[in-house]
């Protein structure tokens, strides 16, 4: 078991509330994720049923990715809607692509000599799934397994990982509703490992504890937060369906843009540390028109992407959107994170 940042994950060590990143490239990394996953199954309290069908769901994705998949990887990480938990897996490889995914997870249908049954099993024993693909570019998976219903696709949605040799990562995201404000915050601790995330959650736990105010307000208050950390860069955006707005405010290094499969807009950032030096800080309002998708980055991912290069990618899940662009427009060299949101539903 290799996992992405270039790390080590012990099988020992405890998964709930971390990303535990994987590369699965070799046989044996089948068998390390089905057993992660049975384990935090384990510390979530997931039944017996459950907690088979997510080891089925984490077998037949890691076997994917070792039968069809170049540099293949794999997040498992815990998902938490109000008193409830589940678990989420995304797979994501650079190729060679499904040209009709519909096709591919119907039972029987192969492109290596197998039954064919691994993404009809996923379907059948996942909460729910999602998934992207593009011939030559790859394939993103994302699913997710609760122990009933569960929620419905959530509205926003990040990945972030570390650099390669750095266990931990200095980037990170929230989102949150307060007061009927639909905020996301995308941070990225100065520097890398162990400081530079402390500063990322000591940012993360400001944002969910902040009052329900406008994004700058929150801004100023997650400055005055971070002032015993090395700082951050920082932004905090809110979802206005009803008016057709982004509200957006920024300190240093923070990408965002409002996309949709034709245009995209960037939002200003204005220069600063938040918990360190700044200046005043200023807010923006930018339009959110239908099907449009918020997209946030930290500088380890490069603003070269476009929508119209991944055809039918902005209707997909959150996580899919964001997990395809952290592959390919995320650097090596530096944390990544990127964090993807839409108008909540039933709110315009």
């Amino acid at each position: 078991m290799v996992p992405l940042s270039g790390g080590c994950v012990s099988l020992s060590e405890p998964l709930t509330d971390e990303d535990a990143w994987f590369r699965v490239e070799e046989p044996s990394a089948v068998n390390a994720v089905r057993r992660a996953a049975e384990r935090l199954a384990g510390q979530l309290d997931l039944d017996a049923a459950r907690t088979a069908d997510l080891a089925i769901v984490a077998t037949e994705l890691a076997s994917n990715l070792v039968k069809h998949a170049d540099e293949g990887v794999l997040l498992l990480r815990p998902v938490r809607h109000g008193p409830d938990a589940g678990v989420e897996i995304i797979a994501i490889d650079s190729g060679p692509g499904m040209a009709d995914l519909t096709r591919s997870a119907r039972d029987g249908h192969t492109t290596a000599g197998t039954l064919g049954i691994g993404l009809g099993a996923i379907a059948r024993k996942a909460t729910w799934y999602d998934a992207h693909s593009v011939p030559a570019r790859g394939t993103v998976l994302v699913v997710q397994v609760w122990p009933t219903r569960g929620p419905e696709v959530p509205w926003a949605a990040g990945l972030a990982r570390p650099l390669t040799g750095e266990t931990v990562s200095g980037d990170g995201f929230a989102a949150r509703v307060s007061g009927g404000r639909h905020q996301v915050l995308v941070c990225d601790g100065l520097g890398h490992g162990q400081l530079a995330a402390a500063a990322t959650t000591a940012a993360v736990q400001a944002f969910h504890t902040a009052a329900a105010a406008p994004p700058a307000a929150v801004v100023e208050h997650l400055h005055r937060s971070l002032t015993h950390t090395r700082g951050a860069a920082l932004a905090v955006a809110e979802l206005d369906p009803a008016a057709g707005l982004v509200r957006y405010a920024g300190l240093g290094n923070i990408a965002g843009v409002v996309t949709d499969a034709e245009k995209r807009r960037g939002l200003v950032s204005l220069p600063g540390i938040a918990g360190g030096q700044r200046r005043t800080v200023r807010e923006y309002e930018y339009p959110l028109g239908p099907g449009a998708v918020l997209v946030m980055h930290s500088d380890g991912v490069t603003d070269r992407w476009r929508a119209a290069d991944y055809p039918g990618l902005l209707s997909r899940a959150p996580q899919v959107i964001a997990a395809t662009l952290l592959r390919d427009a995320g650097v090596r060299r530096d944390d990544a994170c990127v964090l993807v949101a839409r108008a909540p539903a039933g709110l315009a």
